[in-house]
């Protein structure tokens, strides 16, 4: 089977190391020749996801195609779709999550909780809403990675906001912030990870570091679960996708964004579930049955960002001592130039005692830095 990414970065890389285990021919468009996929892929295509027609050349004579990121060309994909390749989610899911309006109006339509919000088009008319402060503002399109999203406190703020479509969201009080990785097959059949625990740096607004399974009520947990559940449904389509929620101050649970594709908040699932998130896709790609999602132990994860002030070649200081310490596990992804808050890698740690993760969470954090 001939299987294309669009897309060749850590993600894809770590979707085609799992790829080994199945007899498939894989195929990677990406407009970088040094991206982390390029040399793990059996065909390496240079050029633009987000073209039209490099797109649709490179689908046509596929069996199917998976996203590593949704910012490719969905027309191209509608196309290939017509003629018979299998698109993993489809083009209408991507289209909806794609854009920041569209998707918070699918959840409104859909009655899948979600906080309140307005559609804005310019910064002037952002001004007209100061009523509706506190609020986080996001661009519809084009936002990544912490980038195309403002936290928009009072009146002082508001020069933050962005110059083009996008949706204002009432801030939530949140206590936590979980991600749930619902996994469909071709068959409408259903399999669900334990959600992930998420502690974001404030200033890169990028994830600090995560343990799954997170700590709920079982209340709390079932809501969660069923909320999901819903969002991956009502999008209709096959493929693995990670819904990212609010637990608030009141035990209630909203919907913050869903990601179509596998998703960092997955990575941990490589050691620490019996099937991860990569060996799922997979399986859905292939119409292979669903795997197991159930935890082999408790994990977290500490992200490898560029630290502050160094760019150039990648030198990982700290490296050495943290490969000494049982049950981590690193993964480097290949990246020779680091900067400030760029992802390099990730380390995931595996522990039964919840402290010990995030002691030793915190320590990797503080030992491994990433300079030039």
């Amino acid at each position: 089977m001939k299987v294309g990414i669009l897309g060749g970065g850590q993600l894809g890389r770590m979707l085609l190391q799992a790829a080994a285990n199945y007899t498939v021919e894989t195929f990677v468009l990406e407009n970088d020749i040094t991206c982390p996929s390029a040399h793990l892929c059996h065909h390496f295509i240079k050029g633009d996801i987000q073209d039209f027609e490099t797109v649709y050349q490179f689908g046509k004579d596929l069996d199917a195609l998976t996203i590593e990121i949704e910012a490719v060309n969905i027309d191209a994909l509608d196309k290939l779709s017509s003629e018979g390749v299998k698109i993993f989610p489809s083009p209408e899911a991507i289209r909806i999550i794609k854009n920041k309006i569209v998707q918070k109006e699918f959840y409104q339509k859909n009655e899948i909780p979600s906080s309140n919000f307005l559609i804005t088009h310019s910064l002037e008319e952002l001004k007209k809403y100061a009523h509706f402060l506190p609020a986080v503002h996001k661009i519809g399109e084009g936002g990544y990675d912490g980038k195309g999203v403002q936290i928009i406190k009072d009146l002082n703020d508001l020069s933050k906001g962005f110059n083009a479509p996008s949706v204002l969201e009432k801030m939530v009080d949140v206590q936590k912030e979980i991600a749930i990785i619902v996994c469909v097959n071709q068959k409408g059949e259903t399999a669900i990870y334990p959600p992930a625990e998420m502690l974001f740096d404030p200033i890169l607004n990028l994830l600090n570091y995560q343990v799954s399974p997170a700590r709920l009520s079982e209340k709390v947990l079932w809501k969660a679960e069923a909320i999901a559940l819903k969002v991956a449904r009502s999008l209709q389509s096959p493929g693995l996708f990670a819904v990212e929620l609010f637990v608030d101050q009141a035990q209630n649970v909203w919907v913050n964004e869903t990601a179509p594709r596998v998703h960092n908040s997955g990575h941990h699932t490589i050691e620490g579930n019996f099937s991860s998130q990569y060996d799922m896709l997979w399986r859905i790609i292939l119409n292979y049955p669903l795997g197991n999602t159930k935890p082999i132990l408790p994990a977290a994860i500490v992200n490898l960002l560029g630290a502050p002030g160094y760019s150039g070649d990648a030198v990982y200081e700290g490296l050495e001592d943290v490969l000494k310490i049982d049950n981590v596990f690193v993964h480097l992804y290949g990246k020779k130039e680091t900067k400030p808050g760029r992802k390099m890698g990730h380390v995931t740690i595996l522990s039964n005692d919840y402290q010990e993760l995030i002691f030793q969470a915190n320590k990797i954090k503080q030992q491994l830095q990433i300079i030039a």
